[in-house]
């Protein structure tokens, strides 16, 4: 694998972003949920109007890791208004790290992690918080080996079945 770029989405990019936002999605969760709710998820989670406007809203961004001219991976980060619970100025949200599966124990989800690392430095939060599965063993892994700690839970809502997320906070120095 060559070097690994890590480059802003753009609207332009929008059906790149829907498919590695579906595949990686697929690829983690598909397993431990039915057909049905992953469909319906799928469907409507990763449609082209919801991406557009969360590629579009300024306190959203979007990241793509790219290998050999191929998106292996992407963040998704909000801040102000977009944040889907807290909505505090003084954070940033990382609300998606996916990294397609083949690529997975090969630093790609860290790199990403640490492109939001940089973007909540220079934007001075004083913390980054996300939502994690209470049933994603390994993304829990990740984010305490990354320095968060649990704080509070909430639903999230995939298909017709309620899930409980983690979620989890990091303070900033």
């Amino acid at each position: 694998m060559n070097i690994v770029q890590i480059i802003p989405a753009t609207p332009s990019d929008i059906l790149t972003l829907q498919s590695i936002g579906r595949q990686t999605f697929f690829e983690t969760f598909a397993e431990s949920n039915t057909e049905e709710n992953m469909a319906k998820y799928l469907e409507e989670g990763f449609s082209v109007e919801k991406l557009t406007a969360e590629l579009t809203h300024p306190d959203s961004s979007f990241y793509f890791a790219v290998a050999n001219d191929q998106v292996i991976g992407y963040l998704k980060i909000n801040r102000g208004a977009s944040q889907t619970e807290l909505q505090s100025n003084k954070a940033l949200e990382i609300e998606r790290i996916y990294v397609l599966k083949a690529y997975h124990g090969k630093n790609i989800g860290q790199r990403l992690y640490e492109k939001a690392m940089q973007l909540a430095e220079e934007q001075q939060v004083e913390y980054v918080w996300l939502g994690v599965w209470e049933e994603n063993p390994r993304a829990i892994r990740f984010y305490k080996k990354n320095g968060f700690v649990a704080f509070d839970k909430h639903i999230f809502k995939l298909g017709e079945d309620e899930q409980t997320d983690i979620l989890m906070k990091r303070s900033l120095p």
